[in-house]
């Protein structure tokens, strides 16, 4: 991946600042010093790799934006898939979703899934929250 996540998260935070009238530099530096509300989960996907990532990436490009997909080495199969979704209250907290997908077995895939996001003075759990319901999306996903 290209962008760190506190980068992502740094001026996605600067350009909603901006939207209000603040300065977006300012907002972007403070943001950089910010804490993280992080959680990541594990699943197994019952698909073959090029399906599970295909189904992945669908469901988490239905919850955010994309930011970048990447193919993890050549040759092999992992691919990482970001995008910024809103979480916390109104959906104005951006949170950065990252899944690693990768080859388990001939019928099965690996996804490790991240979620990060910002917190400030009121926690709001938005990398948590917003990691469980993915992985809730993925499990209904792949039944």
């Amino acid at each position: 991946m290209d962008q760190s996540e506190d980068q992502i998260l740094a001026d996605e935070l600067a350009a909603l600042g901006a939207v209000g009238g603040g300065s977006g530099r300012l907002v972007r530096l403070v943001a950089m010093l910010m804490r993280k509300n992080v959680h990541e989960i594990d699943l197994v996907i019952p698909l073959p790799f090029n399906d599970a990532a295909e189904r992945v990436s669908r469901v988490l490009n239905q919850i955010g934006r994309a930011v970048e997909t990447t193919q993890v080495g050549p040759g092999r199969d992992e691919e990482a898939i970001r995008v910024v979704a809103s979480g916390g209250t109104g959906g104005m907290n951006p949170v950065a979703v990252t899944a690693l997908v990768s080859h388990a077995g001939e019928n099965s895939s690996e996804v490790r899934l991240r979620a990060a996001a910002k917190e400030g003075l009121i926690k709001q759990q938005a990398g948590e929250k917003t990691a469980i319901r993915v992985a809730a999306l993925l499990r209904k996903a792949s039944r």
